[in-house]
């Protein structure tokens, strides 16, 4: 890696054709039936809606599980030896395990942010960012939520291909965007550019968005979505690799594989070798529904 400082840097010619998800219409249609209940729930109980929205369409087959649909249960809970409610029966990791039945599904998501407010062993995702939901699907992992191994990538999965973060942002999206008159007005500021794999990019800061970045090097709003193959309203995290120019169709020498973490999702593997992320499913083989699983190996070149 070299280290290069520029003010302005200006970019030409370059085009990039995305590789869109095939969504899924229950997906689609749980998401705009729920979002104002996980909305809801984020501002009561500090739980990312992002979150509890995945959750609900993989724990209930986004409303459609028998569970979901007979005991308004849409996040799987079950009963403890605490619950007091109404209950049901199901085959699960027994022939009879007890799950939790409610009234309405309001009374299923309140359940689930207390669920994880109440237990000690979930305390530690409060320590998290509410915009960061890449930790938060982890640590719902590790902290035994769920005993699939691909859970938290199948979270981050439904988060990022149904754009789920934009309902972490309490104003989002009518107070999130300055106004003309608001923006700043010398975009001459000093930005830390670097190169690798051949190419720019530069890393995001505290509370960094696409539009603070485009104010600060020049380069449009737009044309860093599309390189960096998300939203111009995807959340940028402190430390997230921003690309300002096209990313490759593989990986650099010597990174020929890369060996599948807790928390990896095709995009974030696609960011950190600069690598689109259609030629990234095309050499693994991979159709769009794939959710990468820890010790999964994938080929990068």
């Amino acid at each position: 890696m070299r280290h290069i400082f520029f003010i302005f840097y200006f970019l030409t010619g370059f085009t990039l054709i995305l590789s869109a998800q095939k969504k899924v219409q229950a997906y689609v249609d749980y998401i705009n039936q729920y979002k104002d209940l996980a909305i809801k729930e984020k501002d009561r109980y500090k739980i990312p809606a992002s979150i509890t929205l995945a959750q609900g369409i993989i724990e209930s087959a986004a409303g459609t599980s028998e569970l979901a649909r007979a005991s308004n249960n849409h996040f799987g809970i079950k009963c403890h030896s605490d619950w007091t409610g109404e209950f049901v029966y199901r085959r699960d990791d027994t022939p009879n395990d007890c799950f939790r039945k409610y009234n309405t599904v309001e009374e299923s998501f309140e359940d689930h942010a207390k669920f994880l407010l109440k237990y000690p062993r979930y305390a530690v995702l409060f320590t998290y960012d509410i915009r960061d939901y890449i930790s938060w699907a982890k640590g719902l992992q590790t902290c035994g939520y769920a005993t699939n191994p691909g859970y938290a990538n199948s979270l981050i999965r439904v988060i990022e291909g149904y754009d789920l973060y934009q309902y972490d942002e309490k104003s989002y999206p009518e107070n999130n965007v300055k106004s003309k008159n608001e923006k700043n007005k010398n975009p001459a500021l000093l930005r830390d550019i670097y190169l690798c794999y051949n190419m720019l990019y530069i890393i995001a800061k505290e509370n960094d968005s696409f539009e603070r970045i485009s104010d600060e090097t020049g380069f449009k709003v737009k044309d860093l979505a599309k390189y960096n193959e998300v939203p111009d309203y995807y959340p940028l995290k402190k430390g997230d690799i921003v690309w300002l120019e096209k990313k490759k169709k593989k990986a650099d020498k010597p990174y020929l594989e890369h060996l599948v973490k807790i928390g990896d999702s095709m995009h974030s593997i696609s960011q950190r070798y600069g690598i689109q992320m259609k030629y990234l499913y095309k050499m693994n083989k991979k159709d769009w529904g794939y959710v990468p699983t820890e010790g999964d190996v994938l080929r990068l070149r």
